[in-house]
């Protein structure tokens, strides 16, 4: 495995939770062709972890699989330390994780649901920071974390995306604020209309059906949906200490123009 740092990065590894889904695993396959070691974590998805894993070793990068619920603050801790220490350090945390979800009103939303769902997003993205400050104020590092468009342009029904994602984005802007002095970056990636992950399963539950999916083509500025691709080289982009070395607080929408 090489061990030799890219000059895109700082000494250490990138970690990137929510490796496993369908946006995240080709964030970490974009980071190990840049030339950065990469940890991922997984809730559920074992098998298709270390497939991800595997292909990273191939890229000639260290990596790790690690099981996290980031909804444990000492789990979060633990791990986020324990893969620092073992990878020399932490450059990148990469936020590439959220909870399915269905789509209701505001209206027929249980406020019991609503808490949950806050919970697993929004204070599990904050322990996750919580954790990792430390350590990217030793390397000057990085945090980028996916959110969603929506709080661009708000899609009925979405509440229980929107609402989380934008105390994530508000973290984001947080940390951009109070660790700029300690040379720490934060930017968010908004995603809107892009084909993977999520957007599969809402389709296959019905909750994204053909009426649904024309009035997005119809609010998009471009005549094509987005793909996981264009969401790993947004995230690449902002990672990169030397492209994006004077970005910070920031969001890239990779949304089509949903959000003009």
């Amino acid at each position: 495995m090489s061990s030799s740092p890219s000059p895109d990065f700082s000494t250490g590894t990138a970690l990137v939770i929510g490796g496993s889904g369908g946006i995240g695993r080709v964030i970490c396959r974009r980071l190990a062709e840049a030339g950065s070691d990469v940890v991922l974590t997984y809730r559920r998805n074992e098998a298709t972890a270390e497939e991800v894993a595997a292909q990273i070793r191939s890229l000639k990068r260290r990596t790790a699989v690690e099981a996290l619920n980031t909804e444990d603050e000492a789990e979060t801790k633990k791990c986020v330390d324990q893969v620092a220490n073992e990878f020399g350090g932490l450059h990148t945390l990469v936020y590439a994780s959220g909870p399915d979800l269905p789509m209701m009103h505001i209206s027929r939303t249980p406020p019991q649901q609503f808490r949950d769902y806050l919970l697993q997003d929004a204070a599990g993205f904050f322990n996750l920071v919580h954790a990792a400050i430390p350590h990217l104020r030793a390397s000057q590092g990085s945090i980028v974390a996916l959110h969603t468009a929506g709080l661009r342009r708000y899609p009925a029904k979405d509440i229980l995306s929107v609402a989380p994602k934008a105390a994530v984005e508000a973290i984001i802007r947080g940390v951009a604020r109070e660790e700029g002095r300690y040379g720490v970056r934060a930017n968010g990636v908004g995603i809107g209309g892009v084909e993977a992950g999520m957007h599969w399963r809402l389709r296959e539950s019905g909750h994204y059906n053909a009426a649904a999916l024309e009035i997005l083509q119809r609010n998009r500025a471009l005549p094509y949906a987005g793909r996981a691709e264009d969401v790993a080289e947004a995230v690449l982009y902002l990672a990169s200490s030397s492209a994006a070395r004077y970005v910070t607080g920031q969001t890239i929408n990779t949304d089509g123009g949903y959000a003009l």
